[in-house]
């Protein structure tokens, strides 16, 4: 799901107008970078009021492919550029065969791994994804991350029962060596079955409405061979780790329909909030027979607190988008475009 970026695979989220940063979500990356005594001045000093300036956070900056060829060599298989911002690495778990509720789960609707790189303007990157594992994987992956100073943000489910037992852990990391990231990411991951990357298979219509599906949640969504994924952006500058993040990385809702035939889906989504619209969005996906799965953070530091909710139904297609649309309305997105 989402991925992450909440948002499944290759999405491509549009630019969307940013606010301006705060001067207090601007502080966090100062203070954490001083020394014991500087920053307890600081915060000491802003707890007065001072008018200390802050200093303001690393924003990204564009890149091309040729800036992520060493990442794609540490990582063994290629991936995209989005935007022309943010490196994206997809690693679907092709190897695990996942049944939730009845449901042969794909790889697109639940069981995506996905990692992302963005560079900054102070020479830093930023490493953020998702990664599916198994009960049995998860802690030699755990410990893998940990001896390569990756930091587990969320360790949670996606789905509301599976057979076998699956987790999805968020991941995030920052340095100036890119490579050493990358290749931390890559010895964690050969602790588990994730599969090397299957060639493209020729596009095939999907058994689904999937121009309905988009008219009833106001999105435009991009179909892949397994599912039809519709995706939004929060409208806000988001900052995670001290740096404004991208649009669409880590702050995004999605929603995935796989075709369960006569235009039937199984749905797997994910809602991204700030505290204010969580009960209003759940009340809203009650109300729409939409079972509720995680309430949680995906990340540690970001600003605004973003929380998300996945989601699960089975039903019609178009139905189930519709019942979806009242707690996206309720929620601070604008629809994804590529």
């Amino acid at each position: 799901m989402k991925t992450g970026d909440g948002s499944p695979g290759n999405r491509v989220p549009p630019a969307v107008p940013r606010r301006p940063l705060l001067a207090a979500a601007g502080l966090v990356p100062v203070l954490a970078g001083l020394g014991g005594d500087t920053a307890a001045q600081l915060a000491a000093a802003r707890d007065r009021g001072s008018s200390q300036p802050a200093r303001p956070a690393p924003t990204p900056v564009p890149t091309t492919a040729a800036d992520w060829v060493d990442v794609v060599r540490a990582l063994g298989r290629p991936g995209h550029l989005i935007r022309g911002i943010y490196h994206h690495t997809p690693f679907p778990r092709h190897d695990l065969h996942v049944v939730s509720r009845g449901v042969d789960v794909t790889p697109g609707l639940a069981l995506g791994s996905h990692v992302s790189f963005a560079r900054y303007d102070n020479g830093s990157t930023l490493m953020m994804g998702d990664l599916v594992v198994t009960g049995d994987e998860l802690p030699a992956l755990t410990d893998a991350l940990q001896a390569h100073g990756i930091a587990q943000t969320a360790i949670h489910k996606h789905l509301p029962a599976q057979t076998p037992d699956v987790w999805w852990t968020h991941v995030c990391a920052h340095g100036h060596d890119v490579v050493a990231l990358a290749r931390g990411l890559r010895i964690a991951l050969d602790f588990t079955g994730t599969p090397p990357p299957h060639p493209p298979r020729p596009p095939r219509p999907l058994d689904l409405d999937t121009a309905g599906i988009d008219a009833a949640l106001g999105a435009v969504g991009t179909s892949s061979d397994d599912v039809h994924a519709c995706v939004f952006v929060r409208r806000e500058t988001v900052i995670e780790e001290g740096h404004v993040l991208p649009v669409g990385l880590g702050a995004t809702s999605a929603f995935n329909f796989q075709p369960l035939g006569g235009g039937r889906a199984a749905l797997s989504g994910d809602l991204a909030m700030v505290a204010a619209e969580v009960q209003e969005a759940l009340t809203a996906l009650r109300r729409g027979g939409i079972d509720l799965v995680e309430l949680h953070n995906h990340g540690l530091t970001d600003e605004p607190r973003l929380f998300f909710t996945h989601i699960w139904a089975e039903g019609d297609a178009v139905d189930l988008a519709r019942a979806v649309r009242p707690a996206v309305a309720a929620t601070n997105v604008v629809a994804a475009t590529i």
